[in-house]
């Protein structure tokens, strides 16, 4: 397990049912504000009561002022529990191969009509999830039984974004009606503190432009949480911007409609209104600075997917960029076709390999955990003083 909660890294102790743990590690994060380098998280064991947190600062600090506290290495980091913000569960049994995004749409549309992606695969990637300590996801869904049982997991926290695919504008009214009526029955299924509904228009090229328009303003109006993937790839802005390149002459083969819009991807939703919302974007590798400009006008966080863009040959995803106009990062595994797992500490490794010095280990912590929570509409939590230790984790 790449985290596991403080209590379990600790043990039940020893002699002393009262003692103080320093909890000592490279990052330190409670939730609130920045995380610290180089921290420590005092914690006062209560007898039978477990472990309660006592303070929250530097490590030399704290030890100097609690001299009898044991002193434990955490390593890396302790914080709050990592969140996977973008995910595809029913894709969970679909292989991890190198490719380019556009073969890659193809082995995706090939292991759907294979019958492999539905609720079984969901299943066991949701499996993993636990497994790896993961209770808060967004997940795109295809499937109205996955749907119903995220929403019906207890333990479970985030948003099941129901996925459109719809590019031809003919279909725009039918959809969209459709869309409304699944999504209305969906919601009343969310539970308090459950998994809630949203909406994910699957990208700007596979949506038509009057149903990307309206999706979006009903989501807006609704308060339903929406997810679109966009400029993920170099083929991408390619066919955006001209028209042409490797994924047109595909989604031309497969009789979708193919058009030169003249302008970025981000652009072209920005211009269609769907960024008034807020959505979250996931992917956003090929971008521009202006498209950035436009991401934090709009307060929309960005869900990075480090090995998915690095198997996919998408380029190199802009951390500085993003760290300038101040726009909010999260993480997400994206699906096992592109990635070899759903571990998010897994992606944090990754991001820091490839960004090096420009993303310091204290912005990586925060992005996977305060950034997946604001990506996914939600409260981040704070472990303050006095409350309990089981809301931290250690990272291995």
């Amino acid at each position: 397990m790449p985290t596991a909660p403080v209590s379990q890294v600790l043990g039940p102790g020893g002699e002393d049912p009262f003692e103080r743990v320093l909890l000592h590690a490279e990052v330190v994060y409670n939730g609130l504000g920045m995380p610290r380098q180089d921290g420590g998280v005092l914690l006062q064991r209560a007898g039978a009561n477990g472990l309660t947190v006592a303070d929250v600062r530097d490590h030399e600090g704290t030890a100097r002022a609690f001299p009898e506290a044991r002193t434990v290495n955490a390593g890396f980091a302790v914080s709050p529990p990592v969140v996977n913000a973008h995910t595809h569960l029913d894709l969970s049994d679909m292989s991890h191969e190198t490719s380019s995004y556009t073969e890659f749409i193809g082995r995706v549309v090939a292991h759907g009509r294979s019958g492999s992606r539905g609720a079984g695969a969901a299943r066991r990637g949701l499996g993993e999830l636990r497994r790896l300590g993961t209770t808060v996801v967004g997940d795109i869904v295809t499937d109205p039984e996955v749907m119903r049982m995220l929403l019906a997991e207890t333990d479970l926290q985030g948003v099941a974004y129901w996925e459109v695919f719809a590019p031809r504008p003919e279909e725009a009214e039918e959809r969209f009606a459709q869309t409304v009526s699944l999504l209305d029955g969906f919601r009343a299924l969310q539970r308090p503190g459950g998994v809630r509904v949203g909406l994910s228009p699957h990208t700007p090229h596979t949506v038509s432009p009057e149903l990307m328009r309206r999706l979006t303003a009903w989501a807006r109006l609704e308060s339903v949480p929406v997810a679109i993937h966009v400029a993920e790839s170099p083929e991408e802005t390619q066919l955006s911007l001209y028209g042409t390149g490797p994924l047109a002459e595909g989604l031309g083969a497969a009789g979708m409609p193919v058009a030169a819009r003249g302008v970025t991807p981000l652009r072209y939703l920005e211009e269609l209104g769907a960024l008034a919302g807020a959505p979250t974007l996931v992917h956003m590798v090929e971008v521009t600075e202006d498209d950035v400009r436009l991401t934090a006008k709009a307060g929309s966080v960005v869900v990075h997917c480090p090995r998915s863009n690095e198997s996919l040959r998408c380029g190199r995803f802009p951390w500085q960029t993003y760290a300038k106009h101040s726009v909010e990062v999260a993480f997400g595994t994206d699906s096992r076709g592109s990635s070899p797992d759903l571990d998010v500490v897994a992606e944090v490794r990754a991001a820091a390999r490839l960004h090096g010095r420009a993303a310091n280990p204290r912005a990586l912590v925060r992005a996977a955990v305060k950034g997946g929570y604001k990506a996914l509409g939600m409260t981040p939590p704070q472990v303050l003083r006095g409350h309990s230790a089981d809301g931290l984790v250690v990272w291995r």
